[in-house]
């Protein structure tokens, strides 16, 4: 069996005259975007030069809704109604559809951002508010979520493609969840050890969590790197070589799920 595997990135974050990740050295090596539409950062000039250089490298464009929440950078869980919650994803997702639109290219999928993303996985009402957005909008949308989470549950009963997502860089405790990014060893960033754990999850659907422990963590279908730390354009590149070295196709979800 061919193993095939998308590789995702945060991008486009920056805002105004504030420089955030490093998006032109990213892209090439990465096969879907997720483009911030200007809640938690991001504003019009940086979502239409970040979809611009998706299109210029053949990579997919998702949306990155969060929570309306600069100052914290959308990692502060706000208070919010379904209502709410439903119709800042749903003005946040046109956003980014109305500049890929400009360009001649459409959306592959949504992910959400930060607290709304942490809050979405283990929360009903605020899954059941984004999965009715999108469904509103364009049910052929994938939504990008943690395996075995509420909003990959509500997704998938909704009849919307949920592609499961394992976070390369990040920790995972024991029971599956991501290390608080509190902690000092919430982010790893030794490229060797992040390409072994990926090959790891890809192949065997299993990860070593932070007790040292392997847990099994189930199928998944895309790899999130993120943006914005010092390695980056590094450790992505590395990890697309070296997953291509170990016999899996990096490709973009909507090919494959």
């Amino acid at each position: 069996m061919k193993f095939k595997i998308d590789i995702n990135c945060d991008l486009g974050e920056s805002y105004g005259a504030f420089k955030i990740g490093n998006d032109e050295k990213v892209m090439p090596h990465i096969t879907s975007a997720n483009i911030a539409c200007g809640f938690h950062a991001g504003d019009p000039v940086t979502i239409a030069h970040t979809a611009g250089l998706a299109k210029k490298y053949h990579v997919a464009i998702g949306a990155h809704p969060g929570y309306p929440d600069v100052l914290g950078f959308g990692r502060r869980e706000i208070q919010l109604t379904s209502e709410e919650i439903r119709d800042y994803t749903i003005y946040q997702i046109s956003a980014l559809h109305g500049f890929a639109s400009t360009i001649g290219t459409s959306l592959q999928h949504v992910k959400l951002h930060g607290a709304l993303y942490n809050s979405a996985a283990k929360d009903e009402e605020t899954s059941i508010a984004v999965v009715e957005a999108v469904q509103a909008l364009n049910p052929n949308l994938i939504i990008f979520a943690p395996p075995k989470s509420v909003l990959a549950n509500i997704a998938d009963k909704a009849g919307l493609r949920v592609a499961y997502e394992f976070f390369a860089d990040r920790a995972y405790n024991p029971d599956g969840s991501l290390v608080s990014r509190r902690r000092s060893d919430a982010l790893i960033q030794e490229k060797r050890k992040v390409v072994e754990r990926v090959i790891k999850v890809v192949k065997e659907q299993r990860v070593i969590a932070i007790n040292g422990y392997a847990i099994d963590i189930g199928q998944i279908h895309t790899i999130c790197v993120h943006g914005d730390t010092s390695n980056a354009v590094e450790l992505t590149e590395t990890l697309k070589r070296e997953l291509t070295k170990a016999d899996i196709e990096v490709t973009p979800v909507e090919n494959f799920l």
